[in-house]
C-alpha cells in the first residue's frame, strides 16, 4: 500500500468537492495486482479533487478484502461497489455500473490488473481538456508485459491524434490511459450486445469532439496474463469479438439514422466474418443470424 495519507493527497486541492475526475476501475480476482492499480491512482498529484470508483464483481479471492483496506485508509477518495453475485457471467457489462455512480466532470479508466506510472497523468489530461473544448478524449502510450517481462512486439492503440470521424469509426485507443469528458449521460441499449465496450464508447464520444495523444505522459503498464478478459484471446476469438462489436455499432447507427457509419460498420462486420470463415455465402448467413440475435436482445432490454 502506498505510503501517503489521505490528507497528503488532498492538500493541494483548491476545493474539496465535487470531484473533477472520476477514476473508474473494475476488478475481478485481481488479488495479485489490485494494489499496484490503486497505488497508481493514489500517486496522482493534482490541484483538483478526484474520486476512485472501484467495482469488485464478487471476486472469489482476496480482492474485495484488499479494496476494503484501502477504503478504510482513504474513505473520502475511494468509493467502492461490491457485487454480491458475479454480474459479468449474467452478461452485464462492468463499466456502465461504475459510470452511474461516478460524478466527475471527466472520467479516467483503468482495470484492476493494470496500473499508471505517471503521478501527473490526470493533471496533464485535465489541463489539456480544460483548454481545448474541441477535444473530448485524451490518451497516452502503454508498455505491455507478462510474467516474463516486457513484450517488445506488442501493438497498442493510437499514438497520434484522432479526428471525430476516426473516433466514431472506433479507432483503437489504449483504454487504461484515457481521460474523457463526462458527456454520455445514457448508454444506448446496443452497448449490451457489443464485445469491445471501449471501442463502442470511443465511437459515441466521437460525436462530441476529437482525440488527443499526449506523448509527455509516461506509459501506463498493461498486464498480459491468463486471467485477463481479453489479453490472451486467440486470433479467431478476437475476430469474432470485432465482428459482434461492428454489428452492435451497425445496429446503433441504423437506429439513429447515421447512414455513413451504419454502412461503415456493416462492411466491417463482413470483413471480420471473412477473416473468420472465408466463404462469401456463409459470411452473409452469419451476419444475418447475428443481427437477428442482436434484435432479440434489444427487444428484451
Amino acid at each position: 500500500m502506498i505510503n501517503r495519507t489521505e490528507q497528503q493527497i488532498m492538500k493541494n486541492w483548491s476545493f474539496k468537492e465535487p470531484p473533477v475526475v472520476s477514476i473508474c476501475c473494475t476488478t475481478y480476482n485481481h488479488e495479485n495486482y489490485i494494489t499496484e492499480a490503486i497505488d497508481g491512482f493514489l500517486i496522482q498529484e493534482t490541484g483538483f479533487p478526484f474520486e476512485i470508483v472501484i467495482r469488485d464483481d464478487c471476486s472469489t479471492d482476496e480482492t474485495a478484502k484488499i479494496i476494503k483496506l484501502y477504503v478504510d485508509k482513504f474513505p473520502n477518495i475511494i468509493k467502492p461497489i461490491y457485487e454480491s453475485e458475479n454480474q459479468f457471467s449474467k452478461g452485464i457489462k462492468p463499466m456502465p455500473v461504475v459510470y452511474k455512480k461516478a460524478v466527475g466532470k471527466f472520467f479516467a479508466l483503468c482495470e484492476g490488473d493494470d496500473y499508471w506510472t505517471d503521478p501527473l497523468k490526470l493533471q496533464k489530461q485535465v489541463d489539456f481538456l480544460e483548454s481545448n473544448d474541441d477535444y473530448v478524449i485524451t490518451y497516452a502510450s502503454v508498455e505491455a508485459f507478462d510474467e516474463n517481462g516486457e513484450i517488445e512486439d506488442y501493438i497498442g492503440g493510437a499514438t497520434h491524434d484522432l479526428d471525430s470521424v476516426e473516433l466514431q469509426k472506433a479507432f483503437s485507443i489504449n483504454t487504461l490511459t484515457v481521460c474523457f469528458r463526462n458527456v454520455i449521460k445514457e448508454v444506448p441499449p446496443e452497448f449490451q450486445c457489443t464485445r469491445f465496450g471501449d471501442l463502442f464508447l470511443w465511437s459515441l464520444l466521437g460525436a462530441y469532439g476529437k482525440g488527443k495523444f499526449l506523448k509527455d505522459i509516461k506509459p501506463a503498464r498493461y498486464r498480459v496474463h491468463d486471467g485477463g478478459i481479453f489479453s490472451r484471446k486467440k486470433k479467431g476469438e478476437i475476430f469474432e469479438m470485432q465482428h459482434l462489436t461492428s454489428l452492435s455499432l451497425y445496429s446503433y447507427y441504423l437506429r439513429t439514422k447515421n447512414n455513413y457509419l451504419r454502412d461503415f460498420f456493416y462492411r466491417n462486420s463482413i470483413y471480420y466474418s471473412f477473416l473468420l470463415y472465408g466463404y462469401p455465402y456463409h459470411i452473409v448467413t452469419v451476419v444475418r443470424v447475428t443481427l437477428t440475435r442482436i434484435k432479440k436482445i434489444l427487444a428484451i432490454l
